[in-house]
């Protein structure tokens, strides 16, 4: 229990958890599904800092559970549905079709990126 602590933060209904390995998305949304869950998706404030609490704790950007609809810089939920909530970073998303997934900064702030780098896979329950 002690070796995961820090790892792990609830926020609401939620509970977010890291395994600490850096993946591109496809593997990291694979293995958050494997697990039960999904790829961490903040649809607020606090889950925001909840994910950011586990971002800073591995000082690692991590892949959220948001992509870039059919249509160019319109992101959804992976599971399709509209954002209600948005933390971009200034100027961004700035990828324009280019950069269909969405990392988090280690200040909390959103930016599109190509799905095919190493974040922190970090999942919801």
């Amino acid at each position: 229990v002690l070796a995961l602590n820090e790892k792990i933060k609830q926020a609401g209904e939620k509970i977010f958890a890291s395994n600490g390995k850096k993946v591109d998305f496809a593997s990291a949304l694979e293995s958050c599904e494997e697990a039960g869950g999904t790829l961490a998706t903040p649809m607020n404030e606090d889950e925001n800092k909840a994910i950011l609490g586990i971002v800073k704790q591995y000082n690692q950007y991590a892949y959220l559970g948001i992509k870039e609809g059919e249509t160019s810089g319109q992101f959804k939920y992976i599971n399709g549905m509209p954002l209600n909530y948005t933390k971009w970073h200034q100027y961004e998303p700035n990828g324009k079709g280019t950069e269909k997934c969405v990392e988090m900064y280690t200040d909390g702030s959103w930016k599109d990126r190509k799905c095919n780098l190493y974040r922190l896979t970090i999942c919801e329950f």
